[in-house]
């Protein structure tokens, strides 16, 4: 028994150590197991942490690249094109061109090509005349001034220029020489010459010369008084230690005083005399003076300030000859020369040998009197040329530009600009689609300075390929445009008319194009064209292929008859009255078309490939396609496509009714009057139109010499009711709907029927060109060439023989000249049409 308790007892305890064991090893496995959970637990957690950090971390990152993506976007409007620099010698680099009458806006100035260069110019006034506020001080180029003619009668572009002004009774002519040497461009001697055209009695008036530095210039000037003689002495950066001296060559000076002060801006120089004249008594004479207040340095808290601006003004009794004689010293350890400048006779021998030289020149360029023109004639056209070339300005600043990614306008870079302008009155600024024109006459006299034209045109381009189409640099220019034309839109295109030019030099100057690095110009410049034809087809496109459309236009105007297309060129030419993305204009594919060809034969003589550009133009410019997109099957004319209907009025809004117990305190205002649709637009051809814009297929030569709609656009453009006259082609014809109607109540028709010389040389240049194919039309068009050149160059010189100016257009109705005047952009393209040099 005992050894069964003792086995039963050794048996129970080995079931409880067991137990025991069993429940230790339960418990070890939960704790394993809680454990192991609560590890995965952790690492869940940790890995739904890293998931949402990188979440997270992806989410900033997209922002952070959306806001830079956004940021990069805005930058590009007014990032430069990353490409070799197009400006090589500018500046002191070209010494023969530093000085020069670089401010067309101005009756006569001179500076150099400086980005801060200090200015020089002229002023005038008749004593007997003055208004108040400084009333008939003449300085800058003013349509108000109502001048009975000015303008520069000879100017070579490079040395010298010749200018007659005529302002009521007084005549003056404004010369310069320029004298080159020594390292900071030179020296030159300038004349002012007044007369009196009144016989009867003796004119005074006061002659003012000034100089002004701009904000940036550096450097100083002081004031020169003698008894002898006056001017300043200066130093800046750009000109080194210089002096100015003026002399009396001929006449009797009645009083002589001048002002040392500080002027606001160049702006406001005029302002700056206004506010220092001062009546004086001079003893000698026991009269009265109107004369310069001198020295005014003094600020309101009493400090004393350096002056940026001497003006020396002369009182003078005419006849009366006054000599402005520039002087470059150099350094300030330079010694001057003791032969400076000539002054008196001396100058003027100078002056006619170069006169006789440009006479002389002129013959051997254009033929004129070879092909039998009268001396009054070759004048004219002597004075066409050379106001082109004496309205070239250098100017320096920053645009303001906008794209659809800036919520508003931001500077451009800043930059220089080497241009033509087309009116020194009234555009004295520069404009990319005249530029182009104006540089077929300029290359015909001086090839280099039309390829540094170009050269700056191109500096101005953006990293998208666009380059603004209206230049509005300094204070000067800026002060000219009213507010809502400064800014410029980078959807905003302007026809590429500088492609006619490189088309011109390409054709014209042939092996002339290897001397003095013009090639390597070209060479560099290709790829901006590159980029320029990129952005055109990029930007301007249609909603087809082979389709182009002009941006800018307003949609939801509510004033205008017809919204302007501002960026064609041809302003309130009328188009779809509906504008929308259906458009198609004619005019801008023929001029990508003539991009295209241009680009390829640039290529070719470059020695890149011109297959893209030839494929292209090849596209563009076939006839089929051209007919299927803008042929009208109704009219057989070429048309713009888009939403479109001729029931379109202004009318004026009528006024609300006033309740009879109210009784109105002032008459009702009359409200302007809006656009009222009198039918619903449609898709259609806009052929009811016919003008300018038909003509595109011919005027860029891009219809076939054998083409059938060649012959009808021939027969419709000799139509007298159509766009023929006596003076020229008009721009709409005098059936279409718009013919010389306001486009709103106070904007008058500006494309809607006036004679416009530019497009009057395209037409001119193509009937030449299809004169001289061999085809069924030729006889035609030589026939209609022979005639419409000679009603454009009788009219235009008539004119000018009549009132002293080229003008902006032609009554298509008397052929008088109307819009801003003098216009010797363009139009001074009839030197081209007399020389038949196209």
């Amino acid at each position: 028994m005992a050894r069964q308790r003792k086995a039963s007892s050794q048996a129970h305890q080995s079931k409880t150590g067991d137990s025991s064991n069993v429940r230790n090893g339960n418990s070890s496995s939960s704790s394993t197991q809680a454990a192991a959970r609560q590890i995965n637990g952790q690492a869940k957690k940790r890995v739904l942490l890293s998931r949402w950090r990188i979440i997270f971390g992806c989410c900033c990152l997209s922002i952070a690249c959306y806001f830079g993506y956004v940021g990069y976007l805005e930058t590009r409007v007014n990032t430069p094109f990353d490409d070799h620099k197009m400006v090589l010698r500018s500046g002191l680099n070209d010494p023969e061109r530093y000085w020069g009458s670089y401010r067309p806006g101005t009756y006569f100035g001179m500076k150099t090509r400086d980005p801060h260069s200090l200015v020089m110019g002229l002023m005038w006034y008749s004593p007997s005349r003055l208004g108040p506020g400084g009333d008939g001080i003449r300085h800058w180029c003013e349509l108000n001034d109502r001048m009975d003619q000015y303008g520069w009668i000879q100017h070579d572009g490079r040395t010298f220029g010749v200018q007659e002004i005529y302002d009521g009774p007084l005549k003056l002519e404004t010369s310069f020489v320029k004298f080159p040497g020594g390292q900071f461009g030179g020296d030159w001697t300038a004349r002012v010459s007044v007369s009196s055209e009144t016989a009867h009695r003796e004119e005074e008036v006061s002659i003012i010369w000034y100089t002004a530095l701009d904000e940036k210039t550096g450097g100083w000037i002081s004031p020169i008084l003698s008894d002898t003689v006056s001017g300043i002495r200066g130093e800046t950066p750009g000109l080194g230690d210089f002096s100015l001296t003026l002399y009396n060559t001929n006449g009797t000076v009645l009083d002589e005083s001048y002002v040392s002060t500080v002027a606001q801006s160049l702006q406001y120089l005029r302002e700056a005399i206004t506010s220092n004249l001062r009546i004086s008594h001079n003893h000698e004479q026991q009269r009265k003076f109107i004369s310069l207040a001198g020295e005014v340095l003094r600020t309101n808290t009493g400090s004393v300030v350096e002056p940026n601006f001497i003006a020396h003004q002369v009182t003078v009794k005419l006849p009366f000859t006054l000599d402005i004689v520039y002087h470059s010293v150099g350094s300030p350890d330079q010694n001057p020369s003791e032969n400076g400048p000539p002054i008196g006779e001396a100058f003027g021998d100078v002056l006619n040998a170069k006169r006789r030289e440009f006479s002389e020149k002129f013959e051997n360029t254009f033929h004129l009197q070879e092909k039998g023109y009268s001396i009054k004639e070759i004048r004219f056209a002597e004075a066409a040329l050379s106001n082109m070339l004496g309205g070239i300005g250098y100017f320096y600043g920053a645009s303001r530009v906008q794209s659809v990614h800036t919520k508003e306008p931001v500077p451009y870079w800043k930059a220089p600009l080497y241009t033509a302008v087309p009116s020194r009155s009234f555009f004295p600024r520069g404009f990319l689609w005249d530029e182009g024109f104006h540089g077929l006459l300029i290359s015909t006299w001086d090839i280099d300075i039309s390829i540094d034209i170009i050269a700056h045109w191109f500096s101005l381009m953006n990293v998208e390929g666009w380059i603004p189409r209206e230049q509005i640099l300094g204070v000067e220019a800026l002060a000219k445009v009213p507010e809502e034309f400064v800014t410029q839109r980078n959807t905003d295109a302007n026809p590429p008319t500088i492609l006619l030019l490189l088309n011109r030099i390409l054709t014209k100057s042939g092996e002339n194009l290897k001397a003095k690095g013009r090639l390597a110009t070209l060479d560099r410049l290709f790829p901006r064209l590159q980029a320029w034809f990129t952005w055109f087809n990029t930007t301007q496109r249609g909603d087809s292929p082979g389709t182009y459309r002009w941006r800018g236009r307003v949609e939801n105007s509510v004033r205008e008859l017809n919204p302007k297309t501002l960026t064609s060129g041809l302003d309130d030419y009328p188009r779809a009255s509906h504008p929308n993305d259906k458009e198609r204009h004619v005019d801008l594919r023929c001029w990508i078309a003539f991009a295209a060809k241009v680009l390829g034969d640039l290529a070719r003589l470059l020695g890149r490939d011109d297959s893209k550009y030839l494929e292209t133009y090849y596209y563009l410019s076939d006839n089929a396609l051209l007919n299927e997109n803008h042929l009208s099957p109704y009219t057989e004319t070429y048309s713009d496509w888009g939403l479109h209907t001729d029931s379109v009025v202004l009318k004026r809004p009528p006024l609300k009714p006033v309740s009879p117990q109210t009784k109105p305190q002032r008459p009702p205002q009359t409200q302007e009057m809006v656009r009222v649709t009198l039918k619903a637009p449609e898709l259609r051809y806009v052929d009811s139109t016919f003008g300018y814009v038909s003509l595109f297929p011919l005027l860029l030569e891009i219809l076939t010499a054998d083409s059938p709609y060649l012959g009808k656009l021939l027969k419709d453009m000799r139509d007298p009711n159509g766009i023929w006259s006596d003076y020229g082609l008009r721009s709409l014809s005098k059936t279409s709907p718009l013919y010389m109607k306001k486009n709103t109540e106070h904007d008058p028709p500006y494309w809607r029927g006036q004679i416009w010389m530019n497009i009057n040389y395209l037409a001119l240049k193509a009937l030449h060109h299809y004169g001289s194919q061999p085809g069924a039309h030729s006889e035609l068009a030589r026939s209609i060439y022979t005639e419409l050149r000679h009603n454009v160059v009788s009219n235009v010189i008539r004119q000018y023989q009549r009132s002293g100016y080229l003008y902006e257009q032609y009554s298509d109705k008397t052929g008088e000249g109307s819009g801003c005047y003098p216009f010797t952009g363009w139009s001074a393209l009839t030197v081209l049409i007399m020389a038949e040099q196209y």
